[in-house]
């Protein structure tokens, strides 16, 4: 029996298990899909807010400040891409000031450090590129940037390393109460936990209403992106937002930690995770962000995508106990990334609250480290290859990604087990051509070391097939 059980391995449920595994307790996490960050946190800005915009006394609020500065360490020890670069939020008019002296007051009430309101001259000192229908900004220098989806993958390996259990392709179907815990139905058999919580992004409620009685619904919102090539990447250095509207902060203009640039999102109501573009979604994204930044060249777009964001319209996370040992997380959209170390600390002190034992372990692994063979002095570069000839074989050329960087990821506590999955944990396939060039070679170094045939490979969710599966003999 797992003293808990954590339904959902996307930034949240990646958090609450990181946070957990610091205690004597057997923790699993349940993932559906096959890969962790799959959902919400795979496609989203990538941004760690300041923490101006939750209303003050507000979980959010709370949540927000305290997870950025959690970050700030995390990503430093568990290797993960990072940039303090700042962010302003934009005024055209002296008419929309007073909704920054509105975000200033929320700042400085959620203990942000730094605030500072700039007129128009002062912003373009900083990002010339702005346009210059500029009248005033809000400039937050605690704001950053990561690499989402890493940073996810960093907390879940670390949970690993610490004895928790991942299983992933795991559906959750059902679950019901027994005298000391739960019992939790999957589609790979039942397993039984003291406390579970949910976390499990979009389908939260459909999850919640297992285990208790209805309380909320989440309205998915769907927000399209352009990620622009590297020649674009400096077009600015912080996170560009405009003054932010009732469905959210609004299209922003932002530098990637790999040196891209991104651009994004609108917010459209959809049902379920559907994470399709559209033309007229990302017309209202060109047409916006060139009121910021006029000179953004969207030519140099590399790629279009979509995430959902799992809103529920109370105006703040749902964070509670649901039923007896059982906790929901839930509601977490903007700032959920911010916010998600903090939330695993929240939510251990929910399950404590609920008579969950937590005692501290002795030995807590908290440091991670992966090649990047580009990053590496000549010299380095040379000795690796040396030591291990595969770190010496480009397999991307767009980013210098090389074999032996494949076969670590390949061999490490979660490995990938698609095209996408090595894409998230080492950047093959991130560049100027998609994976045009190294997408074969990933297939093939993928079913050599899983030892798989390549048809079984997928590019990314379990059914996204790249080969023919069929043979001349019939089913392969």
């Amino acid at each position: 029996m797992y003293d808990v059980l954590i339904i959902g391995c996307g930034i949240t449920g990646a958090a609450t298990a990181f946070e957990l595994s610091k205690y004597r307790l057997k923790v699993g996490v349940l993932e559906r899909e096959n890969d962790v960050a799959l959902g919400s946190t795979k496609a989203n800005s990538a941004i760690l807010h300041a923490g101006y915009d939750p209303e003050p006394g507000t979980l959010m609020a709370k949540l927000n400040v305290r997870g950025v500065e959690l970050a700030r360490e995390l990503c430093g020890r568990l290797d993960v891409p990072y940039r303090p670069c700042g962010s302003l939020v934009l005024a055209f008019s002296p008419e929309e000031r007073p909704a920054l002296e509105e975000l200033y007051r929320r700042g400085v009430e959620n203990g942000v450090p730094g605030l500072e309101l700039l007129d128009g001259d002062q912003t373009r000192l900083l990002e010339p590129n702005l346009s210059g229908a500029v009248a005033a900004a809000l400039y937050a220098p605690s704001a950053a940037i990561c690499s989402p989806w890493e940073y996810c993958l960093a907390l879940a390996e670390t949970a690993v390393r610490n004895g928790a259990e991942l299983h992933l392709s795991t559906a959750v179907t059902g679950m019901e109460r027994t005298g000391d815990g739960w019992n939790v139905h999957t589609n790979r058999g039942d397993l039984q936990a003291r406390f579970v919580i949910n976390a499990a992004g979009v389908d939260a409620a459909a999850v919640h209403d297992l285990a208790a009685p209805h309380a909320f619904d989440i309205n998915p919102a769907r927000g399209q992106y352009y990620l622009l090539d590297k020649g674009e990447g400096d077009r600015v250095g912080r996170v560009i937002f405009q003054c932010p509207s009732a469905v959210g902060k609004g299209v922003l203009v932002a530098p990637t930690v790999h040196g891209n640039l991104i651009v994004g999102p609108n917010s459209e109501p959809v049902e379920g995770n559907d994470t399709s573009t559209t033309g007229g979604g990302l017309r209202f994204v060109r047409e916006t962000a060139q009121r910021s930044v006029p000179s953004i060249n969207f030519r140099e777009s590399i790629r279009n995508f979509a995430g959902v964001r799992a809103s529920t319209g109370r105006g703040d996370f749902i964070l509670e106990r649901a039923a007896p040992h059982f906790i929901d997380l839930a509601g977490i959209c903007s700032p959920g990334l911010s916010a998600a170390p903090a939330v695993g600390e929240y939510a251990a002190r929910l399950l404590a609250r609920d008579g969950l034992a937590l005692e501290k372990k002795d030995e807590f692994i908290c440091e991670r480290r992966r090649t990047r063979f580009k990053e590496l002095t000549p010299e380095a570069r040379a000795a690796l290859v040396e030591r291990e000839p595969a770190f010496g074989r480009v397999v991307c050329r767009c980013e210098t990604v090389t074999e032996g960087e494949i076969l670590e990821a390949v061999h490490s506590p979660i490995p990938p087990v698609s095209v996408d999955g090595v894409k998230r944990r080492v950047n093959a396939g991130m560049g100027r051509c998609q994976g045009g060039f190294c997408g074969p070679r990933v297939v093939d170094l993928l079913a050599r070391e899983l030892g798989v045939s390549p048809r079984e490979i997928t590019q990314d969710q379990a059914g996204s097939w790249l080969l023919d599966r069929q043979t001349k003999g019939g089913q392969d």
